[in-house]
């Protein structure tokens, strides 16, 4: 191996310890950067070869360490941790804040008629499909038809319910019916969450060793997967779903929104904004994203797999996704 740097940095693991909270919160909000979405596909595919040069040992001349562990996280950013496939923009994690900062705020200031409750709660659906086949864990891909498939179930699924539980604003004070929305929200992503990912829970996902040897694959993983994202998900939507109704419903009492009241929703997207740049990486960071379990929660085959071939291993690590 040439250049300055030493050979065993591990670039393969995240720059933090992943073992503790403030590891992986550090980890996300380097990753889930908004600033991220404005790089060029040439700085992508720069980091992208510096992490792979490294990995085969081999190292431009000059280029430092932290220059290392800022083309890994770039990478880390962009490409999809187990197939290495470039992933589409809007469902890159760092896209969450821009993203989610505008469909939010437009589903809490449009919210009192059906049609405007049916097309945001649409595009919200349409926009947490890609980011959950994005995110997926696994590299097995999906056929156009699974694919399909799984977008009109999985939207069509949480718009009824999101629909549903809109119709309870109509019956509740406007305080309480601001918040239906986060409500409709969390119910709608444990619907899409699992059917995007419904292969995963049909045909498993990789396991590996603490090496990253690969061991089979595991619908019960995806099972630990799947319940740690949703749950990382619906408490990524709370505080701005949460926070900025009581601001915006003390506002609107207020002459200023009383003489411009198109500013209502600007400001409320700047709340949502605000509230997401924090909440989607310590979310993020809830459970490991290299997550892991006892041999002995696995399916019985892939157990007796796993004891004929490594009798000493205990526990199997997956990608749970995001």
């Amino acid at each position: 191996m040439s250049g300055e740097l030493p050979p065993n940095i591990n670039i393969r693991e995240p720059r933090w310890d992943q073992s503790t909270f403030v590891g992986r919160a550090n980890h996300f909000f380097t990753v889930t950067d908004p600033r991220n979405i404005l790089l060029t596909n040439e700085q992508l595919e720069n980091a992208r070869k510096i992490v792979h040069d490294y990995r085969q040992g081999v190292v431009p001349p000059g280029l430092t360490e932290n220059e290392l562990w800022r083309a890994k996280y770039i990478y880390d950013s962009a490409f999809h941790p187990d197939t290495g496939e470039k992933m589409i923009l809007i469902g890159r994690m760092s896209a969450q804040v821009p993203m989610n900062m505008t469909i939010t705020g437009c589903m809490m200031t449009f919210y009192r008629t059906t049609p405007a409750v049916l097309f945001w709660q649409w595009v919200n659906q349409s926009f947490n499909a890609v980011v959950n086949y994005t995110n997926r864990s696994g590299d097995a891909p999906l056929t156009v038809n699974e694919l399909g498939t799984a977008y009109v179930s999985a939207t069509t699924g949480a718009v009824v319910t999101a629909l549903g539980l809109n119709a309870l604003t109509k019956h509740v004070s406007p305080l309480i019916g601001r918040f239906v929305p986060f409500a409709a929200v969390a119910a709608a992503n444990c619907i899409n969450i699992p059917l995007m990912r419904q292969r995963e829970l049909k045909v498993g996902i990789p396991v590996t060793d603490e090496n990253g040897n690969r061991l089979g694959e595991s619908a019960q993983a995806a099972r630990q997967a799947i319940t740690q994202v949703v749950v990382s998900r619906i408490l990524m939507a709370a505080p701005g779903m949460a926070i900025p109704p009581f601001i915006m419903n003390t506002l609107e009492k207020k002459a200023f929104l009383k003489r411009f009241p198109w500013m209502s929703a600007p400001i409320q997207v700047g709340l949502v904004g605000f509230c997401l740049v924090f909440a989607t990486p310590l979310c993020c960071a809830l459970f490991p994203q290299k997550s892991s379990m006892p041999v002995t929660s696995l399916e019985a085959e892939l157990q007796a797999k796993i004891r004929e071939t490594h009798p000493e291993l205990r526990r199997v690590y997956f990608n749970k996704g995001l």
